[in-house]
């Protein structure tokens, strides 16, 4: 079970049920919660969104999970997740590998591929920047995997964009490779609706 603020939780289950958030009678479906999480995404000021993600990565370097990983996957945010471009740059001067993952979309996969430091980068098939050099590796060297996805809640359930990318990825890994969710506090919910296709994540940073 993922360790969050369980006062956190309750109170903001008790903020969503009065707030915009949730206007529907009963849980909210997926499409909804999607919906309302990337208008939030979207329209948070960049002044917070910049605080709360520096504050995830002080979280994120004391981590004992990240401090032991040598190869780690991050994802290059876009659509106002979480910034992870500082994140990276502090992980590589510290000499850790970095991957990003490519997606594949014919065959709807994902592939991790090393980011060098300044790597020349490319618009992926989602408008997510991929590095334009596919140094692949393999996914069963990868120590930590640091996921996105718009909403979690305290069991480590993740939703994500509904393209199932990192459903499949995940499931296909080891486990000796630790998976790490990034969040804004808005983003963890009391409960998340799963089907037995979606992968929790162990550990969910937020702020």
């Amino acid at each position: 079970m993922i360790h969050t603020d369980s006062k956190f939780v309750t109170g903001l289950a008790l903020r969503l049920r009065s707030s915009s958030m949730v206007r529907a009678v009963g849980p909210l479906t997926k499409a909804q919660i999607r919906s309302k999480i990337i208008l939030r995404l979207k329209t948070q000021e960049e002044e917070n969104r910049n605080r709360k993600s520096k504050f995830i990565l002080n979280k994120l370097l004391r981590n004992k999970v990240f401090r032991k990983a040598k190869i780690v996957m991050f994802y290059i945010a876009f659509g106002g997740e979480v910034n992870t471009a500082e994140m990276i740059r502090e992980a590589q001067k510290i000499g850790k590998v970095i991957c990003v993952p490519i997606c594949r979309k014919d065959k709807e996969i994902m592939q991790p591929a090393i980011l060098e430091n300044h790597a020349k980068l490319k618009l992926g098939p989602y408008g997510v920047w991929e590095p334009a050099t596919e140094n692949l590796i393999k996914p069963e060297d990868l120590d930590l995997v640091i996921v996105p996805g718009l909403a979690f809640d305290r069991q480590g359930n993740r939703l994500g964009r509904g393209k199932g990318y990192y459903d499949r990825f995940l499931s296909a890994l080891s486990n000796k490779t630790h998976s790490i969710g990034l969040a804004f506090d808005f983003q963890i919910l009391p409960l998340v609706p799963t089907t037995t296709h979606d992968v929790s994540v162990e550990k969910i940073i937020f702020s």
